[in-house]
């Protein structure tokens, strides 16, 4: 009998996807991630050389562990299949998720396209609007500030390249 100040967290509500997904995915990608590290320590060597220890020594143990630990996450979530699964996330906390995600991920292939300077200062510039609320002179002298801020310091200063775009390559850099 549950009392009122009782935590009654439902674990089959339709309220989000279920944990499997998540757990089965991630362990799955750790396994795939492991096999790599496994057979590519094993192409560089894994024995002992005249001086020490060959290249793939120690990422070959931390391939192992890293699948055992993903193996065993991986059958440990099969083996609970037909029991009651906790929800992952509500759909509105996977909302906030995704509407912070996909602005990022156009971000990410804006950068390709338009560089880094000017895909910076679109996002920079999105966020402040739709999240921050802050008027148009305050997000323009931000979003147009911070790129130039971080031109200066990486190509100028520290003289790092950093990814251009068509806007740069017109002004000559």
């Amino acid at each position: 009998m549950s009392s009122p100040t009782e935590d009654n967290t439902d674990t089959t509500s339709p309220a989000g996807p279920s944990t499997r997904g998540p757990e089965l995915a991630v362990a799955a990608f750790l396994l795939l991630v492991a096999g790599m590290v496994i057979a590519d320590s094993l192409r560089v060597g894994i024995g002992w050389a005249d001086d020490g220890p060959r290249s793939g020594y120690f990422p070959f143990y931390i391939g192992l562990l890293l699948l055992a630990s993903s193996g065993t996450v991986f059958v440990s979530t099969l083996l609970r299949w037909r029991q009651p699964s906790p929800v992952f996330a509500e759909r509105s906390q996977l909302k906030t998720v995704f509407a912070m995600l996909i602005p990022m991920v156009v971000y990410v292939g804006g950068i390709a396209l338009l560089g880094i300077y000017l895909s910076s200062l679109v996002l920079i510039a999105y966020f402040m609007r739709r999240y921050g609320k802050f008027g148009w002179p305050v997000t323009a002298v931000v979003s147009v500030g911070v790129p130039l801020a971080f031109f200066l310091v990486f190509e100028r200063w520290f003289l790092v390249q950093l990814p251009k775009g068509p806007i740069e390559r017109l002004l000559g850099f």
